[in-house]
């Protein structure tokens, strides 16, 4: 997943681009996982299906909820702001 940004390459004005293709996103079980928040997936679902995660000020309960730049994550009372670095 790792790739190289040209901005000089790089033609398309932001109005072009749409969230769903352009825009980079990580399910919540794995973010919890790739932020060491739990130890395995199966930590992970079960947390999220108990109702003890929440995503933008609202419990979610879907541990396959698309994450993308700026979103917050609350867990164990901390908040985690999902960030994607450019590449």
């Amino acid at each position: 997943m790792n790739t190289s940004h040209h901005p000089a390459a790089d033609d398309s004005s932001p109005e072009d681009s749409s969230p769903t293709d352009a825009s980079p996103s990580i399910r919540l079980d794995q973010f919890m996982k790739v932020a060491g928040l739990v130890g395995t997936g199966g930590q992970a679902k079960m947390l999220i299906q108990d109702g003890e995660v929440m995503v933008n000020d609202t419990i979610e309960k879907r541990r396959r909820r698309q994450l993308k730049n700026g979103d917050v994550v609350v867990f164990d009372g901390e908040e985690f702001l999902v960030e994607f670095g450019e590449d």
